[in-house]
């Protein structure tokens, strides 16, 4: 890996339940890994984090113990994220972080405690100062929209703990919803439909990977199919299974159905003016949800708005808090107002 001195440099993080991106002022997108950190219990030392840590999940023997430190977009275990985020930190820096501002994106629906743990976690890690800044408005602004026109966009950031929708207008958010149902849940939802219509005991990775590479929202002209792997819950042996597209998508079918539900539930509340600018200008769909086979179509379908998928949409928030970090004066209005407690 290069190595990059942000010894007198700022940084932007976008702290999500499945992955950390971290951009670094003036170099860009430098880290981009899962948030993860395996440790081991005797010592409480680390042993790995990020895709290295991933690889160890359900391999582990007593002594090592793999952790996601966040859960539903926020902290679930202040230590383990601590000790990530220095890490994530050291990888892009030899020297120790002596930065003077991070900007971090978060849940549009985070609370104030869970604000405290985000900027304690940053704190401890090195940061001066910490500013806060909502995941949709982060994910507007990395793709490219203009947040301070008086004209609405409406943008879904889903993510792996959290599905973020909001209207955006005048450098504001209008109206929102941050639902807890996202990434994670259908991953979840794979497992829990294997092991109750096949008996078939899946690992978090293997369902991960199904989800990925066979799950779909709608039809598909042709449907895809998958050898998956798992352990018989009946006879306990290890047992290889078939299936395809279309049986995921029923597995799938719930957690979608609720994510489009904040959708509807959102757009019920918006106000007449911004509700036009969004029939004409459509959903803005980001975060690695979006990357669900025919996602866009059905969400078009139910709910009759254009819906565009946003290039890269994986590093939409990264980008955004990147802009704002780069831009601070600029994007005072989109940042988290309350800095102390």
């Amino acid at each position: 890996m290069e190595f990059f001195n942000i010894f007198n440099n700022e940084i932007a993080i976008d702290l999500g339940t499945a992955n950390t991106l971290v951009y670094v002022r003036n170099k860009g997108v430098v880290i981009n890994e899962p948030s993860i950190v395996a440790i081991n219990k005797r010592s409480n030392k680390l042993i790995a984090i990020g895709q290295e840590a991933k690889e160890m999940m359900g391999r582990t023997h007593d002594e090592i113990v793999v952790v996601r430190p966040l859960k539903d977009g926020v902290i679930a275990d202040f230590e383990m994220t601590e000790l990530m985020l220095q890490e994530f930190i050291r990888k892009v820096s030899p020297a120790r972080f002596m930065g003077k501002r991070v900007v971090i994106g978060v849940p549009v629906g985070i609370t104030m405690v869970e604000q405290r743990a985000v900027r304690d976690s940053a704190e401890h890690a090195g940061a001066k100062e910490v500013y806060l800044v909502a995941e949709p408005m982060a994910a507007a602004i990395g793709v490219g929209i203009d947040i301070t026109e008086s004209k609405g966009s409406m943008i879904m950031d889903i993510g792996g703990g959290t599905a973020e929708i909001a209207v955006i207008a005048l450098s504001g958010i209008v109206c929102d919803r941050s639902i807890r149902n996202a990434g994670d849940e259908l991953t979840k939802a794979i497992v829990q439909y294997f092991r109750i219509q096949h008996n078939l005991l899946l690992g978090d990775q293997t369902a991960e990977e199904i989800k990925c590479t066979i799950g779909s929202a709608v039809p598909l002209p042709k449907e895809l199919t998958m050898e998956i792997k798992g352990r018989d819950i009946v006879s306990g042996i290890p047992r290889t299974l078939a299936t395809d597209s279309a049986e995921v998508r029923k597995a799938l079918n719930e957690p979608i159905s609720k994510i489009i539900e904040g959708t509807k539930n959102t757009l019920e509340r918006t106000p007449p003016e911004l509700a036009s600018d969004i029939l004409d200008r459509g959903i803005v769909l980001t975060g690695g949800g979006a990357l669900i086979k025919g996602l866009d179509e059905r969400i078009k379908k139910e709910t009759g708005l254009p819906v565009i998928v946003a290039e890269d949409p994986l590093t939409a928030v990264v980008r955004g808090v990147g802009i704002v970090l780069e831009n601070l004066s600029k994007y005072q209005q989109v940042i988290l107002k309350a800095k102390k407690y």
